[in-house]
């Protein structure tokens, strides 16, 4: 994939033009991934480190930029990135799971090259091999607006990356082996803010500063493995504005419950009194809540933060009731011009209607999610890459699961096989997750946004949510619980949607750096896609 490009035409004389090639602009990072030893808990643990930092760096781009990073796997372990709710518009290949890319081994490197096409918002990274998102190699990634595109809110002073996590202290392989055992994990030890919690002993030094009176941005995303997050800062309240990749109306709040795999910006001003202020990161649903927090400081401070930290809501109903009150804004403009709201969903025919209900197993002794009844198991040679190749029949079966389950789906037997949907390019379908279970779920979709105003979506217990989409990405593209165990564990499924005339035109051909393995390995590689 080499961008967009495009002319631009140039009056020379007088009856002369000249065509002149152009592209979007292209950023370009190195990172070395690596193990590290750091005390987040004041445990010394080992943690996956991109470029010593921890979390990783961030990713500040503009919409349409190109996005090339060459990623260094110094681990003792295959390693792969995902761009938590990059669309990759026809470009499955740099989506990062394990259904459309072949690892990174161990002493070897990969580069990623992908565009953040026509998208805006507060996004993150994170790795999806094994159980390496709960040792680290995760960070923020931001997409501006492009400066003739308004925004409706003013500039703010500075603009914040907060990076939640529920976190144990045990290693990811420890973890890991714990779940390959057929236990499930229990409660995680604590809560971090960017990497640390600060330990209120006067000591703390601040994760952000802020100068009296001036408005500051704040794109939070929890990045955690299993829990809600309620974030609030202590005496400033926060005033919504975008939630991946959408304007939002913009509601003030004084917390804001952040499921897993969320990002929310807010618009925070330094309205207090000049001092220190916590950033409070508490577990929702929990008989034992746990509490992390980060110091905000005014640049003029002169007083510690105050020990007393805001209270945290309590119940379903007050995250349920919040989640009601967010709105799309329909007359703000995203990445293009058009406002958000000029696609009318409510005119448009739904095709399909699929309805996913989780379960959980213990069949054979060992604990197992899955979506109607199907536990998902990656496969050596990726899904994507079997299908391009045209050996899909020697490496899975599409639509082994009902669009409407059989009633007692949810307490069945689990069967442990690949589990990938056959969607049809370009109808518009209806999703409805079904929640079963007494604790909330969070799923995300990759390659698309959706009516929810989101690439994430929860399900609160014993509910369901739905959502509506065009599959207009062709791809394969990951559908998954966002609490990492059970994605480990086989609660996930992959929608595959081909585009029956094999164009350049809607889908890219597979880049000439690819990692290959499995059965494709040392096939010959098929005939490209042409205009």
């Amino acid at each position: 994939m080499a961008g967009v490009v495009f002319l631009v035409l140039l009056c020379i004389s007088a009856g002369t033009m000249v065509g002149v090639r152009g592209e979007d602009p292209y950023l370009f990072f190195t990172w070395n991934v690596t193990y590290g030893t750091l005390s987040p808990l004041g445990v010394p643990q080992q943690v996956i480190l991109i470029n010593n930092q921890f979390p990783g760096p961030n990713i500040n781009s503009t919409s349409n930029n190109n996005i090339v990073i060459n990623v260094f796997n110094n681990l003792d372990e295959p390693f792969l990135l995902t761009w938590s709710g990059i669309q990759q518009r026809k470009n499955s290949w740099q989506d990062g799971v394990l259904g459309t890319n072949c690892p990174i081994l161990p002493g070897t490197n990969f580069t990623y090259h992908f565009q953040v096409k026509d998208q805006i918002g507060s996004y993150f990274y994170y790795p999806t091999t094994g159980m390496h998102r709960t040792a680290g190699g995760f960070g923020g990634l931001r997409i501006n607006s492009r400066l003739l595109i308004p925004v409706p809110y003013a500039d703010p002073e500075d603009d914040y990356t907060v990076i939640l996590n529920d976190w144990y202290t045990k290693s990811h392989t420890a973890l890991q082996k714990l779940l390959d055992s057929g236990r499930t994990l229990a409660r995680p030890d604590g809560v971090l803010v960017n990497g640390k919690n600060a330990m209120g002993d006067g000591k703390d030094e601040p994760l952000f500063t802020m100068k009296p009176g001036k408005t500051y941005k704040y794109r939070i995303c929890n990045a955690g493995l299993k829990n809600t997050l309620n974030f609030r800062i202590q005496g400033h309240t926060m005033k919504l504005v975008e939630m991946e990749g959408s304007h939002v109306v913009q509601n003030v709040y004084e917390s804001l419950d952040v499921h897993v795999g969320q990002c929310f910006s807010v618009l925070v001003t330094a309205n207090q009194d000049p001092k220190d202020y916590y950033m409070v990161a508490s577990t929702r649903f929990n008989k034992q809540v746990l509490t992390g927090k980060g110091i905000i400081r005014y640049t003029n401070g002169k007083g510690p933060a105050s020990p007393e930290l805001p209270e945290a809501p309590v119940g379903w109903a007050w995250s349920l009731n919040q989640f009601r009150s967010f709105r799309w804004n329909l007359t703000a403009s995203a990445a293009r011009p058009n406002p958000q709201g000029s696609y009318h969903y409510g005119s448009i025919n739904i095709t399909r209607t699929i309805k996913l209900i989780n379960s959980a197993s213990q069949e054979g002794g060992k604990l197992r999610y899955a979506l109607n009844g199907v536990s998902h198991v990656n496969t050596e040679t990726p899904l994507k890459l079997a299908e391009y190749y045209g050996v899909a029949d020697k490496v899975f079966k599409y639509d082994t699961i009902l669009d409407s389950p059989q009633a007692n789906v949810d307490t069945a037997k689990i069967v442990t096989q690949p589990n990938v949907l056959n969607l049809t390019f370009r109808n518009f379908v209806e999703i409805i997750f079904e929640n079963h279970e007494k604790s909330m779920q969070s799923y995300h979709l990759d390659g698309y946004s959706f009516f929810a105003v989101a690439t994430t979506v929860q399900v609160y217990p014993k509910s369901w949510a739905a959502i509506l989409l065009t599959f207009d990405n062709a791809g394969m593209w990951n559908i998954r619980s966002e609490m990492w165990e059970r994605v480990y564990l086989g609660q996930q499924l992959y929608a595959s949607v081909l585009s029956p005339a094999r164009s350049l035109r809607d889908e890219y051909n597979l880049p000439d750096n690819s990692l290959l393995c499995g059965i494709v390995k040392d096939m010959p590689k098929p005939a490209p896609y042409s205009i």
